[in-house]
């Protein structure tokens, strides 16, 4: 199984609600390298207006490996590593700081 790192960005299929398809859409990794099969990511979107607070648009979404300009959305979802279609890219530094932050808000963690 490939082991993935905090901050790569990751192609997820997610499956239908009523499990008969799915859909692949991009993610970020927020988990370390762990020896369990689940990985923790937040879902991203090309739909970057109205973004809730702790959301953010990608200002280096080329250099993340996505094709469109695409926004970080408040979510947090363990996924098993079978459903990560593959790795595009990386957050830049600034980003991913942006993101550490956004997670600490919506946790409530200090």
């Amino acid at each position: 199984m490939p082991t993935y790192s905090k901050n790569e960005v990751v192609l997820v299929r997610y499956p239908f609600s009523n499990l008969a398809g799915s859909k692949v859409r991009p993610a970020v990794v927020v988990s370390a390298p762990h020896s369990s099969q689940d990985v923790f990511v937040v879902p991203m979107t090309s739909r970057i207006s109205s973004l809730l607070k702790g959301e953010f648009a990608l200002a280096d979404w080329s250099r993340a490996g996505l094709n469109v300009p695409s926004a970080v959305k408040r979510g947090l979802y363990a996924v098993h590593q079978t459903l990560v279609v593959k790795s595009v890219g990386r957050l830049s530094a600034a980003e991913a700081g942006s993101l550490e932050s956004s997670l600490r808000g919506w946790l409530g963690l200090p």
